[in-house]
């Protein structure tokens, strides 16, 4: 069956990114790994989280939560617990190191606000990839299109405090899979033929 003529729930589920591929950064140790490995990528996944609101007009207060990833790893940086950012700002300020990400207009906006971090060489993919002019691309439909896969998507998790002191093993896996995910299917996508390098005639033969 078809990814086109599956239902979402028809889907196998999406494993996303092993525990021990995650780094929550909180130690200058843990920040010179993580960007030394960031800093020699040519393109890195890229999201951010912040502690969700529940009445109109209310801030977060948000980022609290930067997410890149590579196509291995992914690296968590809790704003709150990190007292020196500079390396992360150098990382999203590079023009050199492509950030892609799904609907990150919001992300951008609050990072250039509340931390005085302009993103620079970022590719929203919701835009990018997005198959007819008014409805973008989310992550879910993503993975179902390029993997045959369901994408767990959890309110639950979504909506949860990311400003917390220790995150949960659900808003690590959930936020860590967001920003490699978006990278993962940005490959897949990059590699096949756009509608204009599309042949002008299908071939005969059946996929296999």
């Amino acid at each position: 069956m078809s990814i086109e003529t599956s239902t979402e729930a028809s889907l196998p589920p999406y494993p996303g990114i092993q525990p021990q591929d995650v780094l929550v950064v909180t130690s200058a140790a843990d920040m010179e790994r993580a960007c030394k490995l960031l800093e020699q990528a040519d393109i890195v996944g890229f999201d951010t989280e912040s502690k969700p609101t529940f009445l109109k007009g209310q801030d977060s207060g948000g980022p609290h939560l930067i997410q890149l990833a590579t196509d291995t790893k992914a690296f968590l940086f809790p704003v709150l617990r990190i007292s020196d950012l500079s390396a992360v700002k150098a990382i999203l300020e590079s023009k050199t190191i492509l950030k892609v990400g799904f609907g990150l207009s919001e992300d951008t906006r609050r990072l250039r606000s509340r931390l005085g971090i302009e993103v620079a060489g970022v590719l929203d993919l919701s835009k990018t990839m997005r198959e007819h002019k008014r409805n973008d691309m989310g992550a879910k439909t993503a993975v179902a299109k390029y993997f045959g896969m369901k994408l767990q998507k959890s309110k639950k998790t979504s909506t949860s405090n990311w400003a917390a002191a220790d995150l949960s093993e659900r808003q690590i896996k959930y936020a860590a899979d967001d920003a490699q995910v978006a990278l993962l299917v940005y490959r897949i996508w990059l590699s096949l033929p756009k509608p204009q390098e599309m042949p002008l005639k299908a071939p005969t033969s059946d996929l296999p």
